[in-house]
């Protein structure tokens, strides 16, 4: 059987962190707990896990404080984690099978990381990282915001494992300053930097200029066709947000230049079409979505549900306004084995039942009764 760090940075994360150790501590075999300079009891709940804590002076670098508690680390393997990360019951079950059949010739171990959840409590969006690694591998952390383990050669495992992010906060601020601080340090944002300093943009709701950036991104080269993808997704939000509909489409229409389609950009662009009314072209890619595998080894942000019941839940929509309700019904159905309790979907199947019983009898509808499903709201970019 492997043996486990589990090493953490963290600053003031008393609100989260007896959270996540709960999840994880009978998990490994050491904890590591770098704190960057906490002033609330988030050192006194370490210590309670028997925790390893070691200071570390904070210097607006994220991969520097990661490296660091890398180095802390006596175990064969390392797990990281953040804060606000936890293990669902389910996926501690997993890592102990995992933890005692591991072959020694694995390197890096690929798990899923489920960043939001549907009403149903199942995975909403998310990516997939790379969580344990061996030690002796001497695997390295980059960038100072937004950073990434970089595992370029070795032998990697994917597993269905899931790290659960359970977020509290919001951190753009922090990101911003950062990215600020570099720019007046005289450091022109390039590649992957240019991006991410986009989507704080975005969370400031600073839509214009972060089309510029978006854009910038997009015209240099493509180190990482995933990044590419995805930047074209966020250019289309902010031209939602803009008010420039015909911009949008062809920002997500762009992104087939670096990967073939897939089932959350084909949703985002009919719902383009469900916006301008046109029903049979939104019918036609929520279908093409429905026919998509999901990818097999992404390690970008994939927007899940449009593998599952969010293509059923509109084509319901699309199949009403086109007068199609016996398709209407039978999306609805499959949205219903998805999220059974949902109370708008079980609305939808008791409505449309009535419809089509009175259709089905010769019937005529009544003053009042309903003719078509009512609009429900999505988001307007992919993610």
């Amino acid at each position: 059987m492997i043996t486990v760090s589990l090493c953490m940075i963290v600053r003031d994360e008393e609100e989260v962190l007896a959270r996540c150790l709960d999840s994880v501590a009978d998990l490994v075999d050491e904890i590591v707990i770098v704190d960057t300079g906490s002033v609330d009891r988030t050192k006194e709940i370490a210590s309670a896990y028997n925790a390893r804590i070691i200071d570390f002076e904070w210097v607006e670098d994220f991969a520097a404080a990661r490296n660091f508690s890398f180095a802390q680390a006596t175990q064969s393997y390392i797990m990281w984690l953040d804060a606000d990360d936890v293990l669902q019951e389910k996926d501690r079950e997993k890592f102990l099978k995992l933890k005692a059949s591991l072959p020694q010739e694995v390197d890096s171990v690929v798990m899923e990381y489920h960043l939001t959840f549907d009403m149903a409590g199942n995975a909403a969006a998310g990516s997939r990282r790379n969580r344990l690694v061996k030690r002796s591998r001497g695997y390295r952390w980059h960038n100072p915001i937004h950073e990434y383990l970089e595992v370029s050669e070795g032998n990697v495992m994917l597993t269905d494992i899931a790290v659960s992010h359970k977020r509290v906060g919001d951190h753009s601020d922090r990101n911003m300053r950062i990215f600020k601080k570099q720019i007046a340090d005289g450091r022109e944002l390039q590649g992957r930097d240019l991006y991410y300093f986009a989507n704080e943009l975005v969370d400031q709701k600073q839509y214009a200029e972060a089309v510029q950036s978006y854009t910038r991104f997009l015209q240099g080269p493509v180190e990482y066709s995933e990044d590419h993808m995805l930047a074209c997704s966020k250019l289309a939000e902010c031209y939602h947000h803009l008010g420039q509909k015909d911009k949008k489409l062809e920002s997500l229409l762009m992104a087939f230049k670096y990967e073939a389609p897939r089932a959350d950009f084909c949703c985002s662009i009919a719902f383009c079409f469900e916006e301008l009314e046109a029903w049979h072209l939104a019918i036609h890619w929520y279908n093409m979505a429905l026919g998509l595998e999901k990818p097999a080894f992404s390690m970008g942000l994939l927007n899940l549900v449009c593998w599952t019941w969010l293509p059923h839940v509109q084509l319901c929509i699309c199949y009403a306004k086109a007068g199609q309700l016996q398709q209407a019904y039978e999306h609805n159905e499959k949205a219903l084995r998805h999220l059974p309790d949902d109370a708008n979907l079980r609305d939808n199947k008791r409505r449309l039942e009535e419809i089509l019983q009175i259709q089905q009898a010769g019937g005529q509808l009544q003053e009042g009764e309903p003719e078509q499903m009512p609009e429900q709201e999505q988001d307007g970019g992919n993610q």
